[in-house]
């Protein structure tokens, strides 16, 4: 009996050692509020758009036709032709897009003339839904008016919708029509029948969803869009990326052509096609028809500050290693002018030359820009002796704009040291940083900005994503996780971040070039990842000041594997604290706000938490919801708050006072 008693103390004992051990490690934090910190830009977490991967034609840009002016250097790729079809240039109604096609009658009454377009990898049709077909036409060569039969096929050649249009004029005039689809089609096609016995021309054959975003015309793909505006981003970088330099000089993006009149707007090679031998794209070219009007829309759409980036006379240095591939610094200066001009496009009166474009685009008011990038990630000499003269002559002209250079293609090494302190001497506003890495260096780099000069340019993350290569460059958890937990040294740097943004945004499921990317859609489905929620999650959280929030005194920058920073936030009249564990053991935490008024009271808000056991865990098209933010919960007593972080978790808590 004694023996069996003593057996129990000493249990007892052992349970009680064991129960203080696991409270030892609940981990102490301490929030200081008595001093509210550095203020967080309102462009802090944005988007950054590339055209890679089919992100604007087949893409974000609604139009379902591909080459629908026949102004592919190969005129008819996208198209199938049948019976009397001829491609001419004489007499085209838009100079920049001279080609067009006649369909003639075949000769026998029981033959066909017509074209039939395949879209981008097929085109999406909803069931009941409806589509707007529009057409340049003119008859050939009679006075009597001619029709043409406009048909949605599905991918087994049945008819899901059909109308005729009856060409009136031998002058050139746009005719449109409406189709309802009959039936949900992944891979539908565009068919047009010439259904007379004459003969009729055909230019910008166009088809898009009524139900855009925001209704427009020369619109949008309303579920894609959608998902933009949903994360509330702060800035819209655009169009790229390296499609801004170009292959070569020919097929840099020129913003000049992709203004005025859609049907005038001409075809512009995209850099990617060939970029990638192992994911060739042949068929990848820009309509221009999303433009930078375009553009400026939707950060007006949006709520986000416009940040377009220009070239600065360097083709892609990847693709173009000698000095006669660029324009010589001495004859800059149509480039520069390019620069110029396009403020005046977003902001000039409407009685200015592009200030007049803009208003008869639809725009009168000015769209406010702020903000230009001049040179994508381009290195050595050659970018600053380049950059120098348009930062003259913008500084000139326009002193209130904020101009954003490079630190090259990598996060360090020898072409970014070079760099940062040319950007310092010629005062640029803002340094764009790229960075793809490994995992390990997101969790190693949390701390990257604690000690960068504060007396230089402000830092632009234009381009960054976690690449974890063991997992084929996947948008699983971990690469999300990871990126969150880098974003509160982000956060924590507000002073001197002033914007960063996840790259590259867009992947068509079947066309895609890079990858992680932010978005993967199909042509009727779309698909957020873990990285886009952890994108949103801060955006949509980013305060307006930063809170020193502190473990031991120092930083949370990976101390027994978590990561935190806070904010305070005036429209809450409170704090978001976001706390990562990237190990797979929940850590208990007690997160202390020092300082606070006597007799403060404090109330929990909404808490939220994305988490996984599985690392590897990734969304798809057919399982899109696999990790998403969910509501989780803490304790809050007086100014203590209690939390569990889950293993591998971002979790984001607000207190208001």
């Amino acid at each position: 009996m004694k023996k069996n008693f003593c057996k129990i103390l000493a249990l007892s004992a052992l349970l009680t050692c064991c129960t203080s051990a696991v409270a030892q490690q609940s981990y102490e934090f301490s929030l200081d509020t008595k001093k509210i910190g550095a203020p967080v830009q309102s462009t802090m977490y944005g988007l950054f758009f590339e055209d890679i991967n089919f992100a604007a034609d087949g893409g974000l840009y609604a139009e379902l036709v591909k080459n629908r002016s026949f102004d592919f250097p190969q005129n008819l790729m996208g198209w199938y032709t049948f019976g009397n079809v001829d491609v001419r240039k004489d007499n085209s109604p838009f100079e920049r897009n001279p080609a067009y096609v006649v369909l003639s009658d075949p000769g026998h009454e029981h033959k066909r003339t017509g074209i039939e377009n395949e879209g981008f990898r097929g085109m999406g049709f909803v069931k009941d839904a409806t589509y707007r077909f529009s057409v340049w036409a003119k008859n050939m060569n009679t006075n009597e008016a001619q029709k043409i039969r406009v048909e949605l096929i599905n991918s087994k050649n049945d008819i899901i919708a059909n109308q005729e249009v009856t060409i009136t004029s031998n002058d050139w005039r746009k005719y449109d029509v409406t189709l309802t689809s009959q039936e949900t089609e992944e891979k539908g096609r565009l068919r047009i029948f010439l259904a007379s016995k004459g003969s009729v021309a055909l230019e910008h054959v166009s088809l898009f969803p009524s139900d855009t975003y925001k209704g427009r015309e020369n619109g949008l793909r309303k579920d894609l869009a959608q998902a933009l505006t949903d994360i509330h981003p702060g800035v819209f970088r655009f169009p790229g990326g390296c499609i801004v330099e170009g292959t070569d000089l020919d097929s840099r993006y020129d913003w000049k052509k992709s203004v005025g009149p859609v049907e005038n707007r001409p075809v512009n090679e995209n850099r990617w096609r060939y970029t990638f031998p192992h994911r060739f794209y042949p068929d990848y070219y820009q309509s221009y028809g999303l433009g930078f009007y375009e553009y400026f829309l939707l950060s007006e759409d949006m709520g986000a500050e416009p940040l377009p980036v220009l070239s600065c006379g360097l083709a892609c240095q990847f693709q173009n290693g000698e000095e006669h591939c660029h324009v010589p610094v001495g004859e800059l200066d149509s480039y520069i002018q390019d620069a110029l001009d396009l403020i005046e496009f977003a902001n000039g009166p409407v009685t200015s030359t592009w200030g007049k474009v803009r208003a008869e685009m639809g725009h009168p008011a000015p769209f406010n820009l702020k903000y230009i990038g001049i040179g994508n990630e381009q290195w050595g000499k050659e970018y600053p002796e380049r950059l120098e003269p348009f930062i003259k002559a913008i500084r000139a002209k326009y002193p209130a704009i904020k101009i954003i250079g490079s630190s090259g293609p990598s996060a360090d090494g020898k072409e970014f040291d070079y760099l940062w302190p040319e950007m310092k001497r010629l005062e640029a506003d803002l340094v764009d940083e790229h960075y793809y890495k490994e995992p390990e260096w997101f969790l190693n780099s949390a701390n990257r900005y604690d000690n960068y000069d504060r007396k230089g340019p402000a830092v632009f993350a234009g381009e960054y994503a976690c690449h974890d290569y063991s997992r084929g460059k996947d948008n699983n958890f971990k690469s999300a996780l990871y990126e969150a937990a880098f974003m509160t040294g982000l956060e924590r740097n507000a002073d001197i971040v002033h914007m960063c943004t996840y790259a590259p945004l867009f992947a068509h499921v079947e066309a895609w070039q890079w990858n992680p990317d932010m978005i993967w859609f199909d042509n009727l489905h779309s698909m957020k990842t873990p990285n886009y929620y952890v994108q949103q999650l801060y955006a949509r959280n980013k305060g307006t000041n930063v809170m020193k929030l502190t473990m031991n005194g120092k930083p949370l920058t990976g101390q027994n594997s978590l990561y935190a920073s806070a904010v305070f936030d005036k429209e809450l009249n409170g704090y978001i604290i976001k706390v990562v564990n990237t190990s797979n053991e929940a850590k208990d935490i007690q997160i202390e706000l020092k300082g606070a008024k006597k007799n403060q009271t404090f109330t929990l808000g909404d808490c939220v938490s994305m988490q996984d056991n599985n690392l590897n865990t990734i969304n798809t098209l057919d399982n899109p919801q696999n990790i998403v933010p969910e509501k989780t919960t803490a304790i809050l007593n007086g100014n203590t708050l209690n939390i569990k972080a889950e293993g591998q978790s971002f979790n984001v808590y607000k207190i208001r006072f």
